[in-house]
């Protein structure tokens, strides 16, 4: 990655959260107290608990998110929007219009995610299927077997509904173990047999993360095989991969910052240069390469991912789409996590409205 140092001015990039969820945030609304859960489906739960107790509406609550991930350099995100017989298609219109509202700076896709389960919440699918007409850009899944409990079952109706809609897809995959592994292997064997190389994307994928399962050097090849992409978030407590394998595996590799100040967690800033601190300092980044490859997984990458030009094959500092930062070098960035003093797209500056 190219950049420019004048004084102690650097230019970067634009970033990109290649995995957020705005519509579940309470960004901009009173405090929230979380509930304790003990695993994945009491956060699912309490998830589903609350989606009828903001007083703010889905537009306005995600508009001010993503001013503030404009304000701190983000350029361009996928964003996870719940669906379900219960919500339809109100999450998918809400976070399109605050999009809308954030045009030309923004760049959004949106995930049509069954978060309360597909093939276990009947009518879900059908809501999916309308979401992609009404906003939703992108299928998504979530765990075949740990949520679903049938993973062809599900994998055969997200792909389905990918394939009669043109789309690509973006899976949640929390499972571990070779539970986990097998699910990999399965989507990355789908994505080869359907041409999608390079159209698939696994969130999570905690599997690729425990280095003692006899199955991960055969998964992480399959999935270099079959253009896969990898989101991690590297939150809490949750498993990490590890970056340097996943690389000399030809794995491709986005980050994201997940959950922002929502049911499941209240931490989160909308800021991707802390996001890539905090998988730096989880992965023990500590060269100024290893602090620089963390920090192109938010940007280059994930402009790659998103299809953004002007991130992924960033023209270099002049370029008319880039940050300014107060910071020596990449690596200084990373470990600083100063906010951009300038946030510049195609020759426009951004300002708060």
């Amino acid at each position: 990655m190219t950049v420019t140092q004048n004084s102690t001015l650097l230019a970067t990039p634009g970033l990109v959260d290649a995995h957020i969820h705005p519509d579940k945030s309470a960004w901009g609304a009173p405090w929230m107290s979380r509930k304790l859960a003990a695993n994945l489906a009491e956060l699912i739960a309490n998830d589903r608990d609350s989606q009828f107790d903001f007083t703010m509406s889905v537009e306005d609550r995600v508009t001010g998110l993503f001013e503030q991930a404009v304000a701190n350099g983000t350029l361009a995100l996928r964003a996870h929007v719940d669906v379900s017989p219960e919500l339809g298609t109100t999450h998918v219109e809400g976070v399109r219009a605050a999009a809308e509202r954030l045009a030309p700076f923004l760049t959004v896709q949106i995930v049509a995610f069954p978060q309360f389960g597909l093939l276990t919440n009947p009518g879900t699918l059908d809501v999916m299927a309308a979401s992609l007409d009404a906003g939703a850009d992108i299928v998504g899944g979530i765990d075949p077997v740990g949520v679903e409990g049938d993973m062809h079952g599900h994998l055969d109706a997200v792909f389905g509904l990918a394939d009669s809609k043109g789309r690509d897809l973006d899976i949640h995959l929390h499972d571990g173990g070779e539970t986990g592994l097998e699910q990999i292997r399965e989507i990355a064997a789908r994505t080869i047999a359907t041409g999608r190389q390079g159209r698939v994307t696994i969130g999570h994928a905690f599997a690729l993360c425990d280095e003692s399962l006899p199955s991960l050097g055969q998964t992480l090849d399959l999935v270099a095989e079959a253009g896969v992409w990898i989101a991690t978030c590297g939150l809490g407590a949750d498993p990490v991969p590890n970056l340097a394998q996943l690389q000399q595996h030809g794995v491709r590799v986005v980050a994201g910052s997940d959950g922002v100040r929502d049911t499941w967690s209240p931490f989160g800033t909308a800021s991707m240069v802390d996001r890539a601190h905090l998988i730096a300092y989880r992965t023990g980044a500590l060269t100024d390469a290893d602090l620089e490859h963390v920090l192109s997984l938010a940007t280059k990458a994930g402009g790659e991912l998103l299809g953004v030009p002007e991130i992924a094959n960033w023209a270099g500092p002049e370029s008319d789409t880039r940050l300014e930062f107060a910071a020596e070098n990449l690596a200084q960035l990373v470990v600083d996590r100063p906010a951009p003093l300038r946030v510049i797209r195609n020759g426009r500056e951004f300002t708060r409205g």
